[in-house]
């Protein structure tokens, strides 16, 4: 009998999880650095927040000390159109401190205008979306097929579901779609997603764990509860992990809870962090995959009649390559290598590295980590993350945000401190990268304690900017300050038979002798959402060739798509406006 390294992995696994308490890090070496290739990076990156007008912190717990896992774990950010003015408007999630009252630490979730110039306003009051508590993730998308985003967005406590009103306002309308829950949970990844493409948005949501601070020791208060030595707040491991939960959109505004039935409920055991529905196995059904902290990651493959298998250790992005669960907090899904199937880059926590899964079409995962070059990293905890590509090259890139999570660590351990730089993996091609810090500008090189993060072009220049999360400190928006003369592509996808904002959808551009494959997501990153338009570097070719795979399953293809421009796309129609961006 041959036994392969996931056969390994599964006997082992209940060994680890019994005795492993705390976090997950492998305390892995890393792996010595290649020669630079001296190739110039043409996307450089300049924080502008403050004069963006982004300047209100993100509080989530006290900044020196932390009592509980509830202050450390962050949240996330989206970019998303609300008023559908074509320009990519800023949701900011939040935290609170557990010993202030309500309100008097000026935290909530802010809603951020485009103004069109470079800054944004708050509109937040006028948008009826404050709110004090413990936010973690947003899902965006259109779930009553309306035009509009609406938001969910999960907490500590009850999540909650914004229904976009299309005049500039939103209404909590949790209670009547049906998704009040019974009892305090700590809701995290979040999606919404076509399970079973009938053209409406279902939602999948997980819980990290459950936590009641009255039921949980203090720092140092149990084998769980230290660090390299030093008392720090309990957990994951040691504390009851969460379930997931899956809702079926009934088509009148509300959802059922299909959780048993679909199989979801039956995944525990894991620490669910932020889940990403996209398509892994190229059958053009739906699937979940769900980054967990310090526990093996799940992976539900759509049965495509209503149900799901978990599948993360025969698919093999439940565990590292040598069989070690991780602690995974953040997903960057993309094609690297340009094979037209979406591979996934997983951040975990520091003295480990992130996580290269390649796909080999068929939605089983090589870990790749080691001979891709991105091993030679493992100072940082890795959060939010993408897969995409920076400086139009024609080559997805890789982008983290990374911060630490023991302040009482960082204040006698100065090799593991809070704020640490954000990291580029520039795409070298052939399947190898290269790590940037300093050479990808000022923004990507500045220490910060960061969280979540979104990818999206919010000055309409044709190129990648990234909105940053940082704990107790404004968010970080980086401009991209393109050089260089390649070109770009941009498809928005507008849904007719399927989901009006197309979640889901699957374009394949062929450029230059070169294919890409790229879905639309509603959550990706750390409990975050990009701008749903697909941007698509071209490098040195002018146009692409795109096929279009719609939720439903429908295919309709559009030759010969001019660079340097939006495409917008009508399920059936083609496309129906294009528009040329400012430089």
């Amino acid at each position: 009998m041959t036994w392969t390294r996931r056969d390994f992995a599964g006997l082992l696994l209940p060994q680890r999880l019994l005795f492993g308490q705390g976090i997950a890090t492998r305390n892995v070496t890393p792996r010595p650095r290649g020669k630079p290739s001296g190739l110039p990076f043409h996307a450089q990156f300049t924080d502008i927040g403050p004069a963006a007008g982004l300047r209100a912190p993100v509080i989530y717990g006290e900044a020196g000390h932390k009592t509980y896992i509830l202050e450390t774990v962050g949240c996330g950010a989206a970019f998303l159109d609300y008023d559908n003015d074509g320009w990519m408007d800023i949701l900011i999630l939040s935290g609170t401190r557990l010993d202030s009252a309500p309100n008097s630490t000026g935290a909530t979730n802010r809603l951020y205008r485009n103004n069109r110039d470079s800054t944004f306003s708050d509109v937040t009051e006028k948008a009826g979306l404050h709110r004090t508590g413990w936010a973690s993730a947003v899902a965006v998308g259109d779930y009553n097929n309306d035009g509009l985003d609406d938001l969910f967005i999960t907490c500590w406590g009850q999540n909650v579901l914004y229904r976009n009103n299309g005049d500039g306002t939103f209404t909590d309308v949790t209670r009547e779609a049906g998704l009040l829950h019974d009892k305090t949970r700590w809701g995290s990844g979040c999606s919404f997603v076509d399970y079973d493409r009938n053209g409406l948005l279902d939602l999948f949501v997980a819980n990290y764990l459950e936590f009641d601070p009255k039921n949980i020791p203090l720092p140092g208060g149990a084998a769980f509860c230290n660090w390299k030595g030093i008392p720090v707040h309990c957990g994951p491991r040691g504390l009851p992990p969460g379930a997931p939960s899956l809702y079926r959109n009934n088509g009148n505004g509300t959802f059922t809870d299909v959780s048993a039935v679909s199989g979801v409920a039956n995944a525990r055991g894991s620490y669910m962090m932020t889940a990403v529905a996209a398509d892994f196995d190229n059958d053009g059904w739906p699937d979940i995959y769900v980054a967990c902290d310090s526990t093996p990651g799940f992976l539900f493959r759509n049965n495509r009649n209503g149900t799901f298998t978990e599948a993360g250790l025969i698919g093999g992005v439940a565990l590292s390559e040598d069989g070690n669960p991780q602690a995974g907090m953040g997903l960057g899904i993309g094609d690297y290598n340009l094979d037209g199937s979406l591979d996934i880059f997983k951040t975990n926590f520091s003295d480990d590295t992130s996580t290269l899964y390649r796909n080999d079409g068929k939605g089983f995962f090589d870990d790749v980590t080691g001979s891709s070059g991105l091993g030679v990293e493992t100072r940082f905890v890795g959060w939010g993350a993408g897969i995409c590509d920076l400086d139009n090259d024609g080559q997805p890139d890789i982008f983290l945000a990374t911060g630490g999570v023991f302040p009482e660590v960082a204040q006698r351990l100065p090799q593991y401190p809070l704020s640490t730089p954000r990291v580029i993996f520039r795409n070298l091609g052939g399947g190898r990268f290269e790590e940037l810090i300093e050479a990808a500008g000022p923004g990507v090189a500045a220490p910060h304690c960061s969280r979540g993060c979104a990818f999206g072009d919010f000055d309409n220049d044709g190129d990648i900017d990234i909105l940053v999360i940082n704990l107790n400190e404004p968010p970080s928006l980086l401009r991209n300050d393109m050089g260089g003369n390649n070109h770009w592509l941009k498809v928005k996808l507008i849904g007719v038979k399927s989901n009006r904002g197309a979640i889901g959808a699957r374009v394949t551009a062929r450029y230059g002798g070169r294919v890409q494959s790229q879905e639309v997501l509603s959550q990706s990153s750390f409990y975050s959402a990009n701008d749903p338009r697909l941007h698509f570097g071209l490098g040195a070719a002018a146009s692409a060739d795109l096929e279009i795979r719609w939720p439903n399953g429908n295919k309709e293809t559009v030759a010969k798509v001019a660079g340097d421009q939006l495409a917008v796309i009508r399920e059936g129609e083609g496309i129906v406006r294009t528009e040329k961006f400012r430089k």
